[in-house]
Formats: C-alpha cells, structure tokens, sequence
C-alpha cells in the first residue's frame, strides 16, 4: 500500500498552454502519455458509500488496476491510501490490497462491478527537484470526463509529493501561482464523473458535524473545524458564480463566519501573525458575501411585503433599485471567488493550518468548558443592553450569541449533557428571531438609502413598528435561552 499526497488545481486553456513556459520548469524534459481510465461500481454504489474507488487505467499497451480510498478535498489536498498493481481490462484481483476491511469488502462486489465512467486525457508530466531531499510530480491533464452519455472537459494540474514534506508542496503550488492563476479543486475526477453520471443538478451544501474527541489536541481540533468550514465553503462556490439561488450565497456566508468564529475561539491559543494575516481576508470575503445576502433577502423576502403595504410608484422604484444592487453586489461577490487573490487564500491559509504546532495547547475537553463559559458570559451581558429599543445594541447580542452557537455546535461530539439538544433548540429560536430582526434593520437601511428624505420616511416607520411589534416575543425567547442549563461542566 501507498499513501499518496497530492494537490489537485484547475486551470483555463491559456494558463494550461501557458505552464510549460513557467521558470520552475525550464530545463525539465516533460513525459506526455494518453491514460484511458475506466472506473467501476456496483449498482447500489457500494464502493462510493464507504469512500472508496476502482478503477482500470490503460497507459501505453499496460494496463493497472488501481483501489483508493477517497478522501474529501480541502483546498485541493488529497491524502488517501492507493494500491496499484498490472491487470487485465475487466479483471479483478484484489488479493494485493493489504487492508482487511476494504479487502472484504471488494470481494463482496466484485461480481457486481460494472464501468460506470470514464476518463481520457493527455497527461504531460514533470519531476521537479526544488531543494535537496525533495521531489514532486507535476502532471497537467487535459482531456474529457464521460459519464451517461454526458461529456465534461477535465482541465486540472495535479501535485504528488514524492519526497519531502507537506509544506514543500504547498510552497510549490504558491511559487506556481504567483504567475499562473490556480485554483483549488473540490472534487476529484472520480467525484465529477459520478455527478455527471447522475446528471445531479448544482444544489447548496450545508455543514456537517466535525469528529471531535475530548482527549485529542486543541489545535488539532482548531485544524478539524476550520478545513471542515473551507470544505464547506467550496461545496458552495460554483453555485455562487453559475446560480442565482441566493442559498449558494448564504451557505459560502454561514461557511466564513464558522471559520472566523473559530479563529476567535482559538485565538489565545493561535501565533498573532496567523490571525493578523487571515482574519482580515476572510473578514472582507466575508462582507462581500454578507452585502449579497443582505440584497438576496430584501428582494426576495421584504419586498413582496412592502408591496402589499405600499402600492405605488415609490416601490416599483425600490424594486428596481434592488435588483440592480443584488445584481451588481453578486457580480462582485462573483468576481472575488474567481479572483487569483482568493486562490491563493485558499492555498496559504490552509498550509499555514496544516503547519500549526500542537505544543502547549492542551487537550481539547479542558479547553472547552472555560471557553464556552466566556461566550457564554458575553452573551449575558450583552442581552441587558439589547432588550430595550437600541438596534445597535441588539446587532451586538445576535454576533455574540452566533459566536456562542457556532461554537457549542463544533464541540456537540463531546458535550454528552441530556439537555444539550434542548440548548440547541432554544438558541436555535433565539437566532431565527434575531435574523428577522436584523433583516428588518437591514431593509430600512437600504430603504434610507434608495428612497432619502420623505418619500422613504413613512415604509421605514412601517418597518420600525413591525421591529417592536417582536420584541415581547424576543423577551420571550431570551428568557426561555437563559433558563436552559449549559449542556457543558463549568469548573
């Protein structure tokens, strides 16, 4: 078995022709080769349930099987076990994969593989030596994906690490991208045959809950969380720049903030320069995303309100005004994802997460408590001033109180209190009302800015009554928040 270390990177066709004339590869003689990769799968997609792939590659007049396991990608890496060995076209012999489990379980398929997949494409290869000790494979493949009768164009460099250590790659890949625009892939080639497959329409990705364990290290779980949020984010961002579903734009948002809010969490605990560096970049994707989403909903959601309240003239204007603004603000949110300044973010943050230390961070269940017990103490104190009729006061609670959400949300896996699902519900109330308040804030805002002087003033105090007509329901469920145990020990 081999453990391969790769980073996956699309680019476009002038970038692609462009690569063989970059300075790291003067001198390096390239191999070009064809590879005809069929991949195969049992009709319940056993092989896929458990994350792992088969498939036959055709090199030449040699043809491989190969088993791996399929790991999710972040930021482009991949890390995952290979096993490769000569075969025959539609042969299987998986008596050299040497682990038991997955073994068994190609065993148990094997009379039920079928091809359902494949890939062709010119692959032009160079070994690269960057410093002594080091070597790694840069392959740029180009070519075709097919899939149920449907054909997607493959345009991608991979990075394999030969020799050396994970930052020699990803220093490689920043050295590529200072001249040539790169960017991390989400999925694997096997991953976009399968969608292609299925012909499985672009649909917004939510997060998942984060495998923690009290007894591992706090900065491991710090690592845990945040490429679990990156992975998050870029589940979402094709939607972001080909879909007008402004869930795409909220789910990338939600993605930022847990990010950040992790970063926070853990900032005693992080180098200064870390924060000092990425905190500012995802703060300011973050607004772009944010003012988006502020668009999205005030057209979608307040607008039909206020038409009904205000019929006229005043409103179509409004109304016209907001679809220029969200047009124009998802234009640019658009723009940045498909910056090389947000590749490169990608790539620097998460090799900066991966070289982390561990060293005097303790274990993550004596970091939790005394941690959530600070969240928790702001949002208290906060939620005196924001009972009253201050917005600003109440915008103060909602930030504090995602922070503390998020926050008992990344370490749910170790929280075994019973009354933990009952805190959820209750801050989940406590957040939705907040975002409706917020949202209401929001749109008088814009509406302040649209329509200035009087002809805004009367659809603002409109708004400003419907903002008090929820606050006794916003006492309510703040009372009903603080009444709940906290589902972790405080010392």
């Amino acid at each position: 078995m081999a453990t391969e270390t790769e980073i996956k990177l699309s680019l476009s066709a002038r970038s692609a022709n462009e690569l063989a004339k970059h300075a790291l590869l003067n001198g390096v003689a390239p191999q070009r080769q064809l590879l005809v990769n069929t991949y195969y799968e049992t009709p319940d997609n056993r092989l896929r349930n458990q994350g792992v792939v088969v498939r036959h590659r055709q090199k030449g007049k040699q043809c491989l099987l190969t088993v791996k396991t399929a790991p999710e990608l972040t930021a482009g890496l991949a890390r995952r076990s290979e096993w490769e060995f000569p075969s025959r076209a539609g042969e299987f012999d998986f008596s050299q994969v040497d682990n038991g489990s997955i073994r068994t379980l190609l065993e148990s398929a094997r009379s039920e593989l079928r091809p359902v997949s494949t890939t062709r494409f010119r692959r032009d290869s160079w070994l690269l030596d960057p410093r002594t000790g080091v070597r790694i494979e840069l392959a740029l493949d180009r070519g075709w994906i097919e899939a149920g009768g449907r054909r997607e164009a493959v345009r991608e460099i991979e990075l394999e690490l030969l020799t050396g250590s994970l930052a020699d790659l990803f220093a490689l890949v920043a050295d590529l991208q200072a001249s040539v625009p790169l960017h991390p892939e989400v999925l694997s080639k096997s991953e976009r045959a399968h969608r292609l497959l299925l012909a499985q329409p672009l649909t917004a990705v939510k997060s998942l809950p984060v495998p923690l364990a009290a007894e591992m290290p706090s900065i491991a779980a710090f690592r845990t969380i945040v490429l679990a949020c990156l992975g998050h984010l870029q589940s979402n961002e094709k939607g972001v720049c080909e879909s007008e579903d402004p869930e795409f734009v909220h789910q990338a948002r939600v993605a930022i903030r847990r990010l950040r809010s992790a970063i926070r969490l853990w900032q005693p605990l992080l180098p200064e320069e870390f924060v000092a560096r990425f905190d500012p970049l995802w703060r300011d994707l973050g607004t772009k995303l944010g003012e988006t989403r502020n668009w999205d909903v005030f057209r979608d959601e307040t607008l039909p309100i206020l038409g009904e309240a205000f019929p006229g003239s005043d409103l179509d204007r409004l109304a016209r005004h907001a679809v220029k603004s969200c047009a124009n603000s998802r234009r640019d949110t658009r723009k940045a994802l498909r910056s090389p300044e947000y590749s490169r973010l990608l790539i620097g943050f998460t090799a900066a997460v991966l070289g982390l230390t561990a060293a005097g961070a303790g274990k993550l269940g004596v970091f939790v408590p005394p941690c959530l017990k600070r969240r928790a103490k702001r949002v208290k104190e906060r939620a005196r001033a924001a009972a009253g009729p201050d917005v600003a006061a109440r915008h103060r609670l909602r930030v504090a109180f995602k922070q503390l959400r998020y926050a008992v949300e990344f370490f749910s896996p170790i929280l075994s209190a019973p009354h933990l699902n009952r805190y959820l519900q209750a801050a989940t109330a406590l957040q939705e009302l907040l975002g409706r308040l917020n949202d209401l804030a929001v749109a008088s805002q814009l509406i302040s800015e649209a329509l200035p002087g009087r002809k805004g003033e009367a659809i603002v105090h409109w708004l400003a009554i419907r903002s008090e007509s929820l606050l006794p329901e916003f006492g309510r469920l703040l009372d009903e928040f603080q009444q709940q145990r906290a589902p972790w020990k405080v010392p």
